[in-house]
């Protein structure tokens, strides 16, 4: 945050130019492979045993197999756990690895990568460059994170125009992280399910930032309590978030404190987790008799 000494919570409330407007989403063809691969990924080398690999796969792998490096770093092959069957753990990996690989380059489109994903029936691509040495992975998984991150601003955006026009006042944006712990909630309600798919989202990169409000010593939840509960299970203290600047003085009954305050809300432990229902965007049905 931009702070400014003489205010009470070393908050700076005159809104500037780069704060007014939140970018524009970078389109799709103009994202590289660099800025969404996975560059920490578990690897092994050729001459590690088929038994130690099995061993790591169970317990760690997230692509159901491991790239293999020789000494440079180099790809040398892949080995997955459908090369491991009915082999026997004295083997090599060496022996039973793929070398006919379909690879990425860090400077390709995320829209080429995910077409050649899509082309090929691969659910991620090893990226590596010129000189064929191993940057990490790219995935289904990152091109979706990709388009979820994509979709914020404008959402942002249309809430800044909301709360100016409702309030005849000036509305900042910047990013920032924030505290879970320090969230005010403006939503009384949650749905388990969707806490289930938000917690899958987090422990896998997937989730959108937050947005929040900072109104003088306060910062309300605006968008992403399903989000904010999940990580409050899972124990992460701080999440990325973009975070809208409301100054008190000009803005002595905002309407998000209201509901807030009308609500009860004083922390993420007064939402209630509804169990019984389902998320309103969830169709169920009962199949067969």
């Amino acid at each position: 945050m931009k702070t400014n000494p003489g205010s009470e919570r070393g908050v700076d409330y005159r809104v500037s130019e780069n704060q007014r407007e939140v970018m524009p989403p970078m389109e799709f063809d103009d994202i590289r492979v660099e800025a969404y691969m996975t560059e920490a990924v578990e690897t092994t080398h050729p001459d590690e045993w088929v038994t130690d690999v099995v061993d790591r796969l169970r317990s760690q792998s997230r692509y159901g197999g491991l790239p293999v490096l020789d000494d440079d770093g180099r790809l040398a092959g892949f080995v997955g756990a459908i090369d491991l069957l009915g082999v026997h753990g004295d083997e090599s990996v060496r022996a039973v690895m793929s070398r006919n690989l379909v690879v990425a380059r860090p400077e390709m489109t995320l829209q080429d990568a995910a077409r050649v994903i899509f082309r090929t029936g691969h659910q991620f691509l090893p990226v590596v460059d010129d000189e064929e040495a191993f940057l990490g992975v790219v995935s289904n998984a990152d091109v979706v994170r990709s388009q979820i991150e994509r979709t914020t601003p404008s959402k942002v955006e249309s809430t800044r125009r909301m709360l100016e026009s409702t309030h005849d006042a000036a509305v900042g944006v910047e990013e920032d992280v924030v505290v879970i712990s320090e969230l005010i909630p403006t939503q009384r309600e949650v749905y388990a399910d969707e806490l289930d798919g938000r917690a899958y989202e987090l422990e896998h990169g997937l989730a959108e930032p937050l947005i929040t409000l900072v109104y003088g010593e306060e910062t309300l939840l605006v968008d992403g309590h399903h989000r904010a509960l999940a990580a409050r299970e899972l124990d992460i203290e701080e999440m990325r978030a973009y975070v809208l600047v409301v100054d008190p003085t000009e803005v002595p009954n905002l309407g998000l404190r209201k509901i807030a305050r009308l609500g009860g809300l004083d922390s993420l432990a007064d939402v209630e987790v509804n169990d019984d229902g389902h998320h309103p965007l969830v169709e169920m049905t009962e199949l067969g008799a």
